[in-house]
């Protein structure tokens, strides 16, 4: 197992390589030079020539990869154009943002999914398994940004009760922690009901299997024979798709960042991209990919634990 995470950590590496590679060079050879990008279509191009000098932009591209790529190592990922602070100082700090309300989502995803994705498999077709079969594939088919706009008007127009906005600031009105709670409902409604019906499918599938029965006929109890040898197995399949799901939580909540005005990793990626700010894209896009492998390289571990024969 040492071996094969040795092996897919070089693999990283030279994936990481290549992909800020490319991205550095999309974003350099697009159409349009990257100073005109910058300043805008109604700049002078004695504007755009000054400023390309002052960039460095008129040496060779590799000869910028490289000097962007040793900058990285130290932690120096140049300036943002739109934020007007070093790309570094606001990554980290949009990034914290989304892992904390990554970790309280995962953190209420998980055991719930786990534990209605358990009650519906066990008693497959009882009135427990058709109800949380249903609520799981209604919540799993909204999409979030109206899952977001329902939720508000429940629970911020007509209740009240809640904040509409998370902008994670104690002036508001509102406390912070409560900020978080409309961007985790959100979440959780909608990324609980998928994990749900895959734990479902995969503890019918063992709970069909003829080891399950004969536990049963010798005699051991119902719910030891769901604890001590069907969740073991069903979470087999399930595991590596909830390990995958860090990495729709890392990069993938622009629609709820943006719809709660939540100052997150996804919705600085939307605001860079839009407003062209190159500096913050291929950090982010680095953030973003390494995060991905990293999630891949846990559940292929996990999935290894969990079962001996693919260690072979």
């Amino acid at each position: 197992m040492l071996r094969y995470a040795a092996k897919q950590l070089v693999n990283m590496a030279v994936t990481l390589v290549v992909v800020s590679f490319l991205v550095f060079a999309l974003n350099e050879l697009s159409p349009g030079d990257v100073a005109r990008k910058i300043l805008g279509a109604y700049a002078t191009q004695d504007q755009v020539d000054i400023l390309t000098r002052e960039m460095g932009l008129d040496r060779p591209l590799v000869v910028r990869y490289l000097e962007y790529m040793g900058n990285a190592l130290t932690g120096d990922f140049g300036q943002s154009i739109v934020f007007r602070q070093p790309v570094s100082e606001l990554l980290f700090d949009r990034l914290g943002n989304t892992l904390f309300l990554a970790a309280v989502c995962f953190a209420v995803i998980v055991p719930l999914s786990m534990l209605f994705g358990v009650l519906a498999g066990m008693r497959e077709r009882s009135p427990l398994d058709r109800s949380i079969t249903v609520f799981a594939t209604l919540s799993a088919s909204i999409p979030e940004f109206a899952m977001g706009v329902f939720l508000i008007g429940v629970f911020v127009v007509w209740l009240g009760v809640l904040p509409g906005v998370s902008p994670l600031r104690a002036d508001s009105g509102w406390a912070v922690w409560m900020q978080f709670v409309m961007p985790v409902l959100v979440v959780t409604a909608y990324d609980a009901g998928y994990l749900v019906s895959m734990i479902r499918s995969s503890m019918v599938e063992v709970m069909r299997q003829a080891y399950v029965r004969t536990a049963l006929l010798k005699g051991m109890s119902f719910p030891g024979v769901v604890v001590k040898h069907a969740m073991r197995n069903a979470m087999i399949t399930p595991f590596t798709v909830i390990l995958l799901q860090l990495n729709y939580l890392v990069s993938g909540l622009v629609v709820v960042e943006t719809v709660f005005a939540y100052p997150g990793f996804g919705r600085m990626m939307l605001e860079a991209a839009l407003s062209k700010d190159i500096a913050i894209i291929e950090a982010g896009t680095l953030v973003a990919v390494s995060v991905t492998m990293l999630t891949q390289l846990f559940g292929d571990l996990g999935y290894m634990a969990l079962d001996p024969r693919i260690r072979v």
